[in-house]
């Protein structure tokens, strides 16, 4: 199986929501996250439990717990071989926020509605 690209999320102020989050949580924690999306990218599609998790409306969550700290990314995916990541958060109680979900569903229609402005592109020397 091809591996499958990830692509981050952009808004259109130029930021980058997975980025930011990821900035804000415990190293330990960020670094099982940054394993979890090469198991993504990876495994793609059949990532299944505990790592990932269907969502419903073609949103998925990738799944990391660190010191009984359960850590969320929810994407979904464009076309058959590419990942999109869309928001990141500490999840605090037995199901994901259903906020959180519809953050990623309008992000998702953003984003389907135009690829080039809402896929992150490093910048050189960054």
């Amino acid at each position: 199986m091809p591996r499958v690209r990830i692509v981050l999320f952009e808004d259109e102020r130029g930021r980058v929501p997975v980025l930011d989050w990821l900035g804000q949580i415990p190293p330990r924690a960020r670094a099982e996250c940054r394993s979890l999306l090469g198991m993504l990218s990876e495994h793609g599609h059949e990532l299944r439990r505990p790592w990932a998790a269907y969502l419903g409306d073609d949103v998925y969550e990738l799944r990391v717990k660190e010191q009984r700290v359960n850590y969320r990314i929810l994407y979904f995916f464009h076309r058959r071989w590419t990942t999109v990541l869309t928001n990141g958060f500490t999840k605090q109680g037995a199901a994901v926020p259903e906020r959180e979900i519809s953050l990623a569903l309008r992000r998702k229609r953003a984003f389907e509605a135009d690829p080039e402005q809402h896929t992150h592109r490093e910048e050189p020397g960054s």
